[in-house]
């Protein structure tokens, strides 16, 4: 009886998450009315604040849930283009800065979500990003790829480097022409970590590799 519950709980969070992801979508969080979402899927209101408390706990959970989509996919497209492990890591923050230009991406995770639940430093999903891009450092530390650095500074200011030049792509009124000079900047700046022999070794930011 307990697991039936349990399960019928999570189809009901499930539903209103895929219900508030289309809605905030196409309306943003401050046009999208509860009652309006609730009815769209056969429940209440009250289900909502049950499962989630408030609007804003349920834009929380969907921000997780595409915040986390986004780096999946970040990191798929980093492995789909192969080369080095710096080569990957750079990858991964290039596509994070390209996921801004999708619609519900930007809506969501990159417009609404720092305006509602602030700093997004502080959400879980930014704390898991955190967390692999440390790893990714580690592992080129001990290859001798990277200067000798504190790995979480250095992982906290790339991650915030990809981060805010999403948020400028996902602002600008002409995404497509800021994007590759965001994707540039960045990659010029995180190759400050290469060491100098590695360095030696690699083509400019920005171009073909």
């Amino acid at each position: 009886m307990a697991g039936k519950r349990a399960q019928m709980m999570e189809e009901t969070r499930a539903k209103l998450i895929a219900a508030a992801r289309r809605a905030f979508t196409e309306k943003g969080y401050s046009g999208t009315s509860m009652d309006d979402l609730t009815a769209a899927v056969g429940l209440t209101r009250g289900a909502l604040y049950h499962n989630f408390g408030d609007k804003r706990g349920l834009l929380a959970a969907v921000v997780e849930e595409v915040d986390g989509e986004m780096a999946a996919g970040a990191m798929a497209e980093a492995e789909r283009r192969g080369g080095s492990a710096w080569d990957k890591l750079l990858a991964e923050g290039s596509a994070y800065i390209e996921a801004a230009r999708n619609p519900e991406v930007r809506r969501i995770v990159l417009l609404d979500g720092p305006a509602v639940l602030g700093d997004p430093s502080q959400w879980p999903s930014q704390n898991a990003c955190l967390t692999a891009t440390m790893r990714s450092l580690e592992t080129l530390a001990a290859k001798g790829a990277i200067k000798p650095v504190a790995i979480e500074a250095a992982a906290r200011l790339l991650n915030g480097a990809a981060l805010n030049a999403a948020l400028w792509v996902a602002s600008s009124d002409t995404p497509d022409d800021v994007l590759q000079d965001a994707i540039t900047a960045f990659e010029q700046l995180a190759s400050g970590l290469l060491a100098d022999d590695a360095e030696a070794g690699r083509t400019s930011p920005g171009q073909p590799r």
